[in-house]
């Protein structure tokens, strides 16, 4: 069942949501299957990271993506995918490395529920 979120975190999204650009679960799983290059980014908090993710995903969570981000990675032209538990707070951390320079960054809308319920893979294995 989707989360429900305050009308103003809803107002905020919304605001933000057409000045990033999203893709579809779908989408991501066939640049997987094609063999593109892209970082995949899961900003949700470190506890819903450990118990599952996308297989390969990295983790930078949504309070601290901004201040690490240059460290892991460095170049702002590298393409960038973003998800959340269902496509807000990645909407959220676009914005946020659009204004930071980033210019291939994209938010995956449906996030690791919409991947769940299309029956893609989940890395369940513990993580540390």
């Amino acid at each position: 069942m989707a989360a429900k979120h305050g009308e103003r975190f809803e107002k905020l999204v919304d605001a933000i949501r057409p000045r990033v650009t999203e893709c579809r679960v779908r989408d991501v799983a066939d640049r997987r299957a094609r063999g593109e290059i892209f970082w995949l980014v899961d900003v949700r908090e470190e506890s819903e990271f450990a118990a599952a993710r996308i297989p390969g995903a990295v983790h930078l969570g949504k309070g601290v993506i901004e201040r690490d981000i240059e460290v892991r990675i460095p170049d702002p032209a590298t393409p960038i995918v973003l998800y959340c538990g269902g496509g807000y707070r990645s909407v959220l951390a676009a914005h946020n490395l659009q204004q930071m320079g980033y210019n291939q960054v994209i938010s995956m809308d449906g996030g690791f529920r919409g991947w769940k319920e299309a029956g893609l893979p989940v890395d369940q294995t513990p993580v540390g």
